[in-house]
């Protein structure tokens, strides 16, 4: 298990499947939560996951392709779209500069 600082996560991605539905509801809601903090939140497929994103959060059952397709990013598994535990230490961690494990 890695860990980073939530002061380090300046590019946070939302990959997703399809590209459409739940995860853009989720990278919005980020967006918002996340706002004053400086991070940008971006919403791509797992298949295109962007080389300068510092974290990425994707649904559990995508998790496998994401390490595949970013190895050596730090990817965060989530099983609820909205109000999961994980997302919200995701969130926690960047508002308050406190260390992530991923």
């Amino acid at each position: 298990m890695a860990t980073i600082n939530g002061k380090d996560i300046h590019k946070l991605v939302v990959a997703c499947d399809a590209g459409m539905g739940s995860s853009v509801m989720l990278a919005s809601t980020l967006k918002k939560q996340l706002g004053k903090t400086g991070v940008t939140v971006e919403h791509t497929p797992v298949n295109s996951i962007p080389a300068d994103a510092d974290l990425v959060v994707c649904h559990s059952g995508l998790a496998a392709r994401a390490r595949s397709v970013a190895p050596g990013k730090p990817i965060v598994p989530f099983q609820i779209f909205l109000g999961d535990p994980a997302v919200t230490k995701v969130v926690k961690a960047i508002q308050q500069g406190t260390d992530l494990n991923v």
